[in-house]
This record gives C-alpha cells, structure tokens and sequence, in this order.
C-alpha cells in the first residue's frame, strides 16, 4: 500500500512569509500613524500659532483704535495744532491695559522700536491740498498724514506670537466756501421761480426741499441726517409733512447722500449753531486766550485791521492781533473811509438803522498808500477788517456795518467781519464792469462778508427814501457770505436758503446776480425779525430774478478769501500688517 506524505519545509517557508508580511504592513500602519499623528500636532500647532497671531493682530489694532479715537476727538475739538501738542502723549500713555478691562493684564505692547508700553505716532512732513474721498466727492482740503504703529504680544500664552498694525489717517481741513450752500444745521430750500444751484449743499442736519417751481442741484447733495422732499413739520404753510407743488431733479443723483459724518469747525465746545456764532464775536473777557480753539477762529483776532466804534461814538483803528494791537491808524486817515453820519429805515427790522459804513474804494486806495498799517503788515495790502460795534442804541435803532462802493477790493482780496448786521449797498467786487451781471469772475478779487445778517441794497437804494418799498435795480455782488438767519418755527418759514440775502426793495423781473458760496452758520442775534414773503400782511419787499452762482474760483486755494474758516473731516487712509520691528507697510 502507497503512502502519502506532506513536506513541513513548505509550511514553515509560508508561515515565515506571512510573518514577515504582517510584520511589513505593521511597520507602515505605524509610520503612517506617527506621521498623522504628527501632522495632527503640526496643525494644532499651526491652528494655535493661527489663533494667536490673530489675537495679537486683534490687540495690536484695539492700541491703534486707542490712538485714533483720541486724535480724532483733539482734533475735530481743537483743529490740527491740538493734535501736533498731543503727540507724546499719544505715544506714551494710550496702550491698552487693566486698568482699562483685566482681558489685558497679560499683554505687552510694543512701537516696533523696542518701547514696551508705547505707540508709534507719526506726522508725515509737509502738508497736501488732495481732494477727499467719495463721501464729499470733489471737496478739497489741506491734509496731513499722521501713521499709528503698535506691536502686541499675549505673554501668558504657550506661544508668543507678536503681531504688528499699522494704521494711516488724514486730517483734512476744508475750506468751507466751496459749498454753494452750507448750513451749520438744518436747511431749508424752496422757490416761487425756477431755481439752479450750480455748486455743492451740505446740512449738518436735515434738508427740507420744498419747492413750489422747479428746483435744480447741479452738484452734490449731502446731509448729515436726511434729505426730504417736503417742508419743514414747523413751516406754518402747509399741513406737515406738506406737499410741494413743484419737483426736484438731481443732475447727478449718485452724488446724493445721506447720511454722511458732519463737517464741523473747531471750537472747542458743542458745534451748536449757537455756539458757532462766537466766531464772529469780540472775546468775552481779556483773559480769553487768542490761541485756544475759539480764539484762533475769532475774526476779532484773525484780521488785519480792527475797527472800534465806542460808545460815544468815537471811531478808532489798530492793526490786528498779529503783532498785539499795537500800530494805530491816524484818526484823519480813518475819516477818508468810514462814516458814522448816515441812518436809514430797515421796513423788516421795523427800526432805523445806524451804520457805520466802510467806503471801500477809499479803503483799497488808503491801503496801497498809508505807512503805519502797511508796515506792520510788512510792505503788504490790507485783506481784513473786523469791526466791533461798542455802540448801545436805543431800542428803535440798529447797529450795523455797511460797505459801499466796494467795485474795487484790495489786490489780494478783501474779507469784512463783524458780530452786527451786515449791509451790502451797490456792485461789490468786480473789476470789469461788463462782467456786471454774469457768472464771469475773472476779474474779481477774493471776498468774503461776514456778520450777523446780510442785507442786499441795490445801485438804486436812496437812504432818504428808505420809509418806503423803492424800486431797485440790477445789481451783482460777488463775495462769500458767512452769516445767520431767523430760522423756521411753528408760527413762521425762515425763508428758505432762496431768501438767504435779505432784501428791502421791489424787484420784480430786477436781476440780482451773486457769485460765491453761501453759509448759514448760527441764528441772527441783532437781525431778528422773521421772513415776510410776498403774500404775507407786512410785505416789505418783491424778491429778484435770481442769477445766482457758485464761484468756482473757491476751488484753487489761492483765490480763497482771506481769513476762510475750516471745516474739519477726519480720513482713515491705509490700514496694513507690519512685521515685528518695523514700523512701515509692507
């Protein structure tokens, strides 16, 4: 009988390969393993590093916040000059820390430089005319750049992760004539014709469009608060809202916005339309510093000349704050240009008006020539006059200031401040009478007038016929204005920006043509009495055919009136990553 036999050598040989093999593919889970396993720790790693370096981003922008928040508020409070007093304490005391929440009890801040506790803050040299971002597309203003840098590290954590921010603004100061309206507060705008506004309107508050013709902005419209198409909830001459008549059309409607942040000036107090007037006062006491923020925007203490009227009706002329008060004009040089011996009837105020009035053809013609205020000024013209009426009149008198004869100003320009009311009788600043009458300012001189109101008398105007409505005839003033107004309550309309010129006399198809930029800035004090339109009871005058313009000279800084205040808009410019130890982008 056969027998079958089985060779072990074989077995053993498979059983040996099968060990090796599995010894094989476990030698490869764990590789693969570890390998996951340090990827995993890799990530966590890189995931931890990730959160942290953002922490550190995140901590290094709220010291950068820390910074801007506070040269913000100085300078929207005290203009750039605050800001330039502040820089070492912006540097030195802003980081974040306990004191300010316990979350920073761990962290260290850094300027890039190695300061631990302290922030790198920055002016760039020199300062830019640019044109301002979108909001108000177009506007112009003197920038400078100030680069905020902070370096944040949590040194509680596992790793310190620094990281870097830095932050770029721009403080922007705007003159504020190149709006063809502006209002420090709300605006009203209607009209009884077709009416053009060719230049920008900004409100720091609402704007009322309530137009009973056809109302055109040609430019931009902005406001802080809303832009309505109806009258004001107060006007008396409609049922709020009310329902205009006419239409409204936006030539370029992408260019209306609200709302938009405010543009204000620095006074150093609430930019309340009533605390805004002080510009155009005297300083209440002499102790007032001329350079705190309402002093340095003082006209009293910015002009050339300061002109007193006391009150014994004695007139005097000094040279400005600039060297101290302290060259006096001759008391016969003075009696070539200004009066006090004339009165006339203001039918709106319902008083006689005292003025003292400026010839300001025999004040340019005095300025090229006279040798005390000339050589304080070093050889160069007169640009400014303030005028501080100190007289107390009786209750059925009005102190003002008039200007007359004001064809031609002082080469570079002329500016007329006071705290009173303000009259304008005749053409005022155009050097080629043919351009009478026109949008043509090519030969005109830079001119603002500023005062508590302003009231137009045309080439017709006769003071002896002032008790009652003259006829007028076809005048152009072109100059800034810079003024209040009665403003709009529940038993009366303000008038609107359309009646912002006061006027005394019957115009009808009589053209008035005015070029320049309109600013509404407080409520008249002196000039009080309201709006009388043509269908009211105490009708005192018949409003012209309105040639009005924004006077784009205003655009080039050089041809600015002397003495234009600022508005003030705060730019964020560049935010970046800056690595640990520098103190520029990338």
């Amino acid at each position: 009988m056969n027998m079958k036999t089985t060779s072990t050598t074989q077995r053993t040989k498979q059983t040996g390969n099968a060990m090796i093999l599995t010894l094989i593919m476990s030698a490869v889970a764990l590789a693969l393993l570890a390998a996951a396993m340090s990827w995993l720790a890799s990530n966590t790693r890189l995931t931890y590093r990730s959160i942290q370096y953002n922490r550190s981003v995140a901590a290094a922008e709220a010291a950068t916040e820390k910074v801007v928040s506070q040269i913000s508020r100085d300078f929207l409070y005290g203009g750039e000059s605050l800001v330039s007093n502040n820089l070492s304490l912006y540097r030195q005391n802003t980081v974040p820390t306990s004191s300010d929440s316990s979350y920073w009890s761990t962290w260290v801040f850094d300027d890039g430089n190695g300061n631990i506790g302290q922030t790198y803050v920055q002016r760039s040299p020199g300062t830019s005319y640019i044109v301002t971002n979108s909001t108000y597309a177009g506007l112009k203003g003197f920038a400078s750049t100030y680069t905020i840098v902070s370096h944040a590290q949590d040194t509680a954590s596992p790793q310190q992760v620094t990281a870097g921010v830095l932050q770029q603004l721009q403080l922007a100061s705007i003159p504020i004539f190149q709006f063809a309206m502006y209002s420090s507060g709300e605006m009203e705008i209607g009209c009884g014709k077709p009416f053009n506004i060719t230049g920008r309107v900004h409100s720091n508050g609402k704007l009322y469009v309530e137009p009973d013709n056809t109302l055109t902005f040609e430019s931009s419209v902005t406001a802080v608060k809303s832009i309505l198409f109806h009258r004001d909830p107060l006007d008396p001459r409609g049922t709020p809202p009310g329902t205009p008549a006419g239409s409204v059309v936006y030539m370029h409607p992408d260019q209306k916005v609200s709302p938009v942040s405010a543009l204000t000036l620095p006074i150093g107090t609430t930019n309340t339309p009533e605390a805004i007037r002080e510009i155009i006062e005297p300083p209440n006491s002499a102790s007032e510093d001329p350079d705190s923020p309402i002093g340095r925007l003082r006209y009293y203490n910015q002009c050339d000349m300061l002109l007193v009227v006391s009150n014994n009706w004695v007139v005097s002329a000094t040279s400005g704050h600039f060297n101290g008060f302290k060259t006096l004009i001759p008391t016969n040089e003075l009696q070539a240009f200004v009066s006090t011996a004339n009165s006339f009837w203001d039918a709106r105020e319902g008083k006689t008006v005292q003025p003292i009035d400026i010839n300001i053809g025999k004040l340019t013609a005095w300025s090229l020539t006279n040798s005390n205020l000339r050589s304080a000024l070093i050889g160069s013209n007169l640009t400014s006059v303030y005028v501080w009426d100190q007289r107390t009149l009786p209750a059925t008198s009005l102190g003002a200031v008039r200007v007359r004869n004001g064809l031609q100003l002082p080469t570079t320009g002329l500016t007329v401040a006071t705290g009173r009311p303000l009259y304008v009788q005749g053409d005022y600043n155009q050097l080629n009478t043919a351009n009478l009458g026109t949008t043509n300012t090519s030969t005109t001189r830079p001119a603002s007038l500023v005062g508590d109101a302003i009231t137009i008398l045309s080439d017709a105007w006769q003071d002896g016929n002032s008790a009652s409505m003259q006829g007028a005839a076809p005048t152009t003033v072109n100059a800034a204005f810079l003024t209040g107004t009665v403003d709009t309550t529940s038993g009366q309309y303000s008038g609107g920006m359309e009646n912002f010129p006061r006027f005394l006399e019957s115009w009808g198809t009589i053209k008035f043509t005015y070029n320049g930029s309109m600013v509404k800035m407080f409520p008249s004090l002196y000039a009080t009495n309201v709006w009388n339109g043509i269908n009211y009871t105490k009708h005192y005058y018949d409003p012209p055919t309105r040639n009005w313009a924004y006077d784009s000279n205003f655009d080039d800084p050089t041809k600015l009136p002397p003495k234009t205040p600022s508005l003030l808009l705060v730019i964020r410019s560049q935010w970046a990553n800056v690595a640990p130890g520098q103190n520029v982008a990338p």
